[in-house]
């Protein structure tokens, strides 16, 4: 087995463990916004940060988009359903406070999708980077590496999140640090005219 799909819901049994690669897709409820401002952004990124370092989970690739959170984690500590249940509750109450609004702000729940590193690993960071490159009127195809929010600007060295994986990332792509990020961007270049891929996206997967 290869990958495989899990839908985290109260009392069922997650298919979890240290080191288990994780891609998170949480979406705004009928697909509404969740950030409408730099502030909300970042409120969401402050969260993320402290839950990441405290359960030593790694975070490896990110995405914010206006109407939903992409992320790769791969397990530490505490279970990747805490560390998710800890951001995104915590993140709701904080919308809910500023913008004077009740109710979900997440579509039903997140989904995680179970990975193997070597398989998925490399595809996965190409796949949530570009996400704003995807989206239409987001970003210009000719500026989509200046997309504030998610972790490729780190991967190139031109960020730095104290709780983002960039070492492990690298790592799939070359010995240094330079060969590294040239293959990388290559990498992300080279997949700039993808579109959606319902393999790494939950739909298609090998079982």
């Amino acid at each position: 087995m290869l990958c495989a799909t899990v839908w985290l819901m109260p009392r069922q049994g997650r298919i979890d463990f240290p080191g288990a690669l994780h891609n998170i897709i949480a979406r705004g409820i009928e697909r509404g916004r969740l950030f409408r401002d730099e502030e909300d952004y970042e409120a969401f990124l402050t969260r993320l940060e402290r839950a990441v370092i405290e359960s030593k989970t790694k975070c490896l690739a990110w995405v914010l988009m206006p109407n939903h959170v992409h992320l790769l984690l791969t397990t530490g500590e505490i279970p990747v359903g805490r560390v998710l249940q800890s951001v995104l509750t915590g993140f709701a109450g904080y919308v809910n406070r500023k913008y004077g609004r009740s109710g979900h702000l997440f579509q039903n729940r997140y989904k995680s999708i179970l990975c193997e590193k070597e398989e998925y690993g490399r595809e996965l960071v190409r796949y949530i980077h570009l996400n704003p490159v995807r989206a239409r009127n987001l970003v210009e195809l000719d500026s989509w590496e200046l997309y504030p929010w998610s972790g490729h600007r780190a991967l190139m060295g031109e960020a730095e999140f104290e709780w983002q994986d960039v070492r492990e990332v690298w790592g799939w792509f070359g010995r240094s640090v330079r060969r590294s990020r040239r293959a990388y961007r290559q990498f992300m270049v080279d997949g700039l005219g993808q579109g959606h891929r319902r393999d790494l996206t939950g739909g298609g997967l090998v079982r």
